[in-house]
């Protein structure tokens, strides 16, 4: 095998100070006396200061804010900082308020903050500097307290859904720091290839992960909710809260993991021949309810005609769902959205239009980027990663198109398009059969799930529609409880704590009476590699938690 010779071209040494002062992620340099010694412009931004703090002490900078008589923002930082200094190791602060100087004849803003505080040590393990470095969790917090509901099993799954969040927005920070080493190592070291892919095959297996941990409790949260609502025929006003903030928790964990796998370049279609108009129609009856919450309209106007383009059908729904979420969070109560299809010099033409907050015309490419917002952070921001729109542009890439933002500047509105190829019409495709009423037959049904409380009210749900449920929680005891063929279905969970649950499939389908079994796996792991490795297994079908009660019984009647 041949090695390439070393170029004679010295490569340029990288400008350090450059790439500290663009560092996404908030950073403060301190002397071992916590004399500012350097600020980057993240850290500027977040706590609304200048570069005229260089040189001063941070506690002069930052004081404790006197109108908050228990404050111990200063007593905790200068805790965490003298231990670094006394032990030369990073010590890593929980959750802190600690209010900033806003300028405005002394006033405070409430603030809360991640730290952690790394020392730099020289050849004789002294401490020269300290790396302070936090991110802003403000908005997070606040969400937590108002999150608070009348109910206690609904306040109980609010909070766990609101948890959720912070580590939504704290491990997609952590995702989006990786990315940024790996292309920096890419760009600079050539001979690093083989660290490069494996550290790649790291992230793609902590992806797949986080997708399993996060769907799980959301699926739960969600299941819980459904059984909230049979219980309570004549509803309640925390029901609407719980499945609106679940249905925006479902939509920002999908659109942490597919910001991710767009960024990487990984993210997968499935196409066929298609009517646009169905995937526009369907992504708008799934949004209606959020927009008529609080008064606000949305109206749809499609074609006569079919639309036809070669595309995934989910993925160009979630295109829309995207843009719809994005009009939803800037839009006022009151406000209105109008969504029209049309064929345009041969080309599909999706426009959303509200008459929202807008933005500044020059910053319409940027709102595209990954964790772009169009308002600033603030009090009043609404809840997000900033990641939609930059999924969405990644999906309409993929299938050829474009897909573009304008205002006319703040207030004024906005407006979205998309441009996709249309298909030359085929040869018509055969009908659907029409669907019936729900199934009146029993099943005896298997749930294979180490999850306790999704695995409960999975069991509580499928009762209450006339099924005969059995539930265990390891794959040892689902291959023991099929041993004699008692079941019609068995919905079994992938990540199981003893043996996965393709394990589970083979060892069902290899008896004699495993052919008649139904297999449904139902998992957080739903890459397309997941849900070909469980057809492989012997898999009738693959459903992604969080699963919705009426996907499972419409699923369950086929």
């Amino acid at each position: 095998m041949s090695t390439s010779r070393p170029s004679s071209t010295p490569k340029p040494v990288p400008d350090f100070r450059r790439l500290f002062d663009s560092t996404l992620s908030p950073l403060l340099i301190l002397a071992p006396d916590f004399t500012i010694v350097e600020v980057n412009r993240a850290y500027l931004t977040a706590t609304g200061t200048r570069r005229s703090i260089v040189g001063r002490p941070i506690f002069e900078v930052f004081p404790d804010n006197p109108e908050d008589p228990s404050a111990d923002g200063v007593t905790n930082l200068r805790r965490s900082l003298e231990t670094v200094v006394g032990t030369g190791r990073t010590d890593t602060m929980a959750l802190q308020r600690y209010d900033i100087p806003t300028g405005d004849e002394g006033g405070f803003a409430e603030r809360y903050w991640s730290p952690v505080n790394t020392p730099v040590l020289d050849a004789d393990d002294q401490v020269t500097h300290i790396i302070h470095r936090v991110e802003d969790v403000t908005e997070f917090v606040r969400l937590r307290r108002a999150g608070h509901e009348r109910e206690r099993a609904a306040a109980e799954a609010q909070m766990r859904a609101e948890g959720m969040e912070i580590d939504l927005f704290v491990r997609a920070r952590e995702i989006r720091e990786v990315n940024e080493q790996l292309r920096r190592v890419n760009g600079e070291l050539d001979a690093a290839g083989r660290q490069l892919q494996e550290e790649q095959r790291a992230k793609d297996r902590f992806i797949a992960t986080l997708s399993h941990e996060l769907r799980n409790p959301l699926a739960a949260a969600t299941a819980a909710t459904e059984l909230l609502a049979l219980d309570l025929p004549g509803g309640h006003p925390a029901l609407s809260v719980l499945e609106r903030q679940l249905g925006i928790l479902a939509r920002m964990s999908n659109d942490l993991l597919d910001g991710t796998r767009a960024l990487t370049g990984r993210l997968e279609l499935v196409p066929e021949r298609m009517d646009l108009r169905s995937a526009v129609e369907s992504a708008c009856v799934d949004m209606r309810g959020l927009f008529g919450h609080e008064g606000r309209a949305l109206d749809l106007r499609l074609p006569d005609g079919p639309v036809l383009v070669d595309g995934d059908r989910l993925r160009l729904a979630q295109v829309l769902t995207n843009l719809l979420s994005n009009a939803l969070k800037y839009t006022l109560p009151g406000g209105r959205t109008d969504v029209c299809l049309a064929t345009v010099d041969g080309q599909a033409q999706l426009t959303v239009r509200d008459d929202g907050i807008g933005f500044d015309p020059g910053q319409a490419e940027e709102l595209f980027g990954v964790f772009m917002r169009a308002a600033p952070a603030g009090p009043h921001t609404p809840e997000g990663l900033g990641l939609g729109l930059a999924v969405a542009r990644t999906i309409v890439e993929l299938h050829g198109g474009r897909i573009s933002a304008h205002s006319d500047g703040p207030d004024k509105g906005a407006s979205f398009g998309v441009l996709l190829p249309t298909a030359a019409p085929d040869a018509p495709q055969p009908a659907r059969p029409a669907t019936t009423g729900r199934a009146q037959r029993q099943l005896v049904i298997l749930i294979v799930e180490d999850n306790t409380d999704l695995a409960a009210t999975y069991r509580a749900l499928l009762e209450r529609q006339g099924h005969h449920v059995t539930v265990v929680h390891t794959g040892a005891d689902a291959v023991t409880a099929t041993e004699a063929g008692l079941f019609d279905v068995v919905l079994c969970d992938l990540g199981l704590p003893d043996m996965d649950g393709y394990t589970v499939a083979r060892a069902v389908r290899s008896r004699p009476h495993g052919a008649g079994l139904r297999l449904i796996a139902v998992s957080g792991f739903s890459r397309g590699t997941d849900r070909t490795l469980a057809h492989e297994a012997g898999f009738d079908a693959h459903l992604a938690k969080p699963l919705p009660l009426a996907d499972l019984l419409d699923l369950l009647e086929r």
